[in-house]
């Protein structure tokens, strides 16, 4: 198959090392042909290294708007002043057209598209590696492995996230030799999710542990946490437990002492122990950088304003209108003393703001001091430790075991300074339960969690139509000025699945 592999696209991304951030440097040609290409080891690891690519502008452009914005966690700032912005807007208000089980909606589109792409480049990897020989040694046994692991985890990651968000989708196992090929009829959750499950089981036996991988790709243990995260969704506890165990247990990850050092500052501090898996970013004019601060920080700000907050040399103004702002839900959902409140969330008074409360909160988190304006590199946590803690406790108390899961719990209230939960003996299970949920909000805040606890544990209904009715009750409570209000059709769409992308509907005729 003469399949055509650009190589902006082998180049885009090499992940980091703890230690030594260490990028691809490719001799540029036109175009080069799978038969041409894929012939040694060095081949392999620059495409392993492209599957990646996409990662990047998935957590910069298009994640938060879907699975954190898209919940009662945060919301946008409205600002009259700005033009149309259906798309993020829609999202925030739960209002996203559907005609047809199609939406036009482009962050939808972007997301679609993202890990497609993911898919085909690991199809790619995965159909010819097995026809090139590395080596006889361990060494080289041990390289193709972990490629293939790589690509096998990825691939899965992909098709997991279009069953979370989608519900059904094509899927491909193989390379799309042509147009025709792309038309798959649409596999639906269950399938998707026996693809994930597969996938993972190749990628645990295939990849090393943590301590033995380049820091920021995928290891034994990312494998495990995305098999139990389905599990989880699937409610098959015991199966999720033993595999969060494992993670406990092989001494690979703990808790950050200091909450805040469990997040990637822009040039260091990346792929640390608490890190199970994070999406690369480095800052500077390479063009690996992200930019996730200046599309959450609420605007118009000034240069001045902004500087407390990004620590550039060149700060510069912002108007427009932003999205991600942590909402008074949010907040109020941190206990009295909790730590992880002052260091996830900061607040900032905006001069030339419409409303009468000047005054906005913003994702503090992930405001870290960085060089140049617009330009970012700290990580972007996908799994951390504390989540396999939280995990663990939920598997365990849904199964009834209550007083196990009751310490893996407080493991992480106590580093966020909170008082013990109730205590074993005496704590009921739904009690626990209440309480690991609430535990997630706070300890994930601003992860792009939010959304899909509510969806799993089939709280949608229950929250959002509350958090719905006090957007529109109280607008200006909700970053409104003055006398504007929620669009009409406001918390209309309730859909736990978003509609396809109408746009990739003129190429299959099963949408």
């Amino acid at each position: 198959m003469k399949t055509k592999i650009l190589l902006a696209s082998l180049i885009g991304l090499s992940v980091t090392s703890c230690n030594n951030d260490t990028f691809l440097t490719v001799v540029p040609q036109t175009a080069l042909s799978s038969a041409t290409f894929f012939t040694k080891e060095a081949d392999f690891q620059q495409a392993v290294n492209a599957i990646y690519v996409p990662l990047r502008p998935m957590y910069n452009e298009a994640a938060w708007a879907l699975e954190e914005m898209h919940s009662d966690n945060t919301y946008y700032a409205r600002n009259v002043l700005f033009g149309a912005v259906d798309n993020t807007q829609n999202l925030a208000d739960f209002a996203i057209l559907n005609a047809g089980g199609l939406t036009a909606n482009t962050i939808v589109l972007n997301m679609y598209r993202l890990n497609y792409q993911i898919i085909a480049r690991a199809n790619q990897v995965l159909a010819l590696i097995d026809n090139v020989s590395f080596g006889t040694d361990q060494k080289s046994t041990d390289s193709k492995n972990n490629l293939k692991g790589q690509a096998y985890f990825l691939r899965g990651f992909a098709y997991f996230k279009l069953a979370q968000l989608f519900g059904k989708a094509p899927l491909h196992l193989t390379p799309v030799a042509d147009r025709e090929g792309a038309a798959k009829p649409l596999a639906q959750a269950a399938e998707l999710q026996g693809q994930v499950e597969k996938d993972m089981q190749e990628a645990i036996k295939l990849l090393p542990l943590k301590k033995d991988q380049e820091g920021g790709r995928a290891t034994s243990g990312t494998a495990r946490m995305l098999l139990a995260n389905l599990y989880m969704v699937q409610k098959k506890w015991p199966q999720a437990e033993t595999l969060l165990r494992e993670i406990v247990t092989s001494g690979e990850y703990s808790l950050m002492a200091d909450y805040n050092d469990a997040f990637s500052t822009t040039t260091g501090n990346k792929n640390n122990r608490e890190s199970v898996f994070e999406v690369q970013y480095i800052e500077g004019a390479a063009g690996l950088n992200g930019n996730q601060i200046y599309r959450f920080i609420p605007t118009p700000i000034t240069a001045d304003e902004l500087r407390p907050i990004t620590g550039t040399s060149n700060p510069q103004a912002i108007s427009g209108e932003n999205n991600n702002v942590p909402t008074p839900d949010m907040i109020a959902a941190y206990e009295p003393g909790d730590k992880r409140k002052d260091i996830s969330i900061g607040s900032v008074t905006l001069s030339q703001s419409l409303r009468a409360n000047k005054t906005y909160p913003y994702i503090k988190k992930y405001a870290r001091p960085h060089a140049q304006h617009n330009n970012t590199g700290q990580n972007w946590p996908v799994y951390r430790y504390a989540e396999v803690l939280l995990f663990l406790a939920e598997a365990l108390n849904e199964q009834g075991k209550t007083v196990e899961a009751v310490p893996f719990l407080n493991q992480v209230r106590s580093r966020a300074g909170l008082a013990a939960a109730a205590a074993a003996a005496a704590a009921s299970q739904a009690g626990i339960r209440e309480a690991i949920f609430k535990e997630r909000r706070v300890e994930l805040a601003f992860e792009n969690k939010r959304w899909y606890d509510l969806v799993r544990t089939g709280r949608v209904n229950e929250i959002i139509t509350a958090y719905g009715a006090r957007i529109k009750a109280n607008p200006q409570d909700y970053y409104f000025p003055s006398g504007a209000v929620p669009p009409p059709n406001a918390f209309t769409n309730l859909e736990v699945y978003y509609p396809l992308p109408a746009v990739e509907a003129a190429l299959t005729p099963n949408f």
